[in-house]
């Protein structure tokens, strides 16, 4: 996936400034798609010299002017490509997996210590998801179409969360067992 397909998604629900799209952009897609706001507003200006998106100029009281971008035709047929695309598989690249893997041949209480702290921010992921489903889906049984898509795609990101939860606890418990 191109940042362009994640940025069309995210203008096709809403058209959105620069910085409302980066915004947003960290609230939502930027969960399990990163890419820095310099990142962002360079595409976005790619993307419009494509025609795949177009910027209209809002003057802003007190403020500087802003974009706001929205998607065109073309831009909307691009989306439409990508979606029907195959996806690739999704390798797994994980520094903390490959320092695991080889902690016999170093400081095992350093990855120890690693594999914590990435716990405790798998933890506090799941706790902001577990929160985000709560607050946005506290009756799921009658969703469709794009809110159902988002529901799911939450629901996905909950149960990544419980996995890296469960695997890195099996780690560090497996450790101090031995350990003993």
């Amino acid at each position: 996936m191109a940042l362009e397909h994640a940025l069309l998604v995210s203008l096709s629900e809403r058209a959105a400034s620069g910085s409302e799209l980066t915004r947003r952009f960290d609230r939502s897609i930027g969960y399990f798609w990163t890419a820095s706001h310099q990142q962002i507003y360079r595409v976005l200006g790619r993307m419009e010299k494509d025609g795949w998106v177009t910027s209209t100029v809002v003057a802003q009281q007190g403020r500087p002017d802003k974009k706001v971008y929205d998607v065109t035709e073309p831009g909307r047929l691009e989306l439409e490509r990508w979606l029907a695309e195959p996806t690739s598989g999704d390798p797994l690249r994980s520094d903390l997996m490959v320092k695991m893997r080889g902690a016999s041949y170093g400081d095992r209480a350093a990855i120890l210590d690693q594999a914590r702290e990435k716990l405790d921010d798998h933890q506090k992921k799941l706790s902001l998801y577990h929160h985000l489903e709560a607050r946005d889906f506290s009756d799921p049984s009658g969703l469709s179409g794009h809110d159902l898509d988002v529901f799911l795609v939450l629901r996905g990101g909950i149960r990544l969360e419980e996995f890296w939860i469960d695997w890195l606890t099996e780690y560090i418990d497996a450790h101090t067992k031995a350990e003993r």
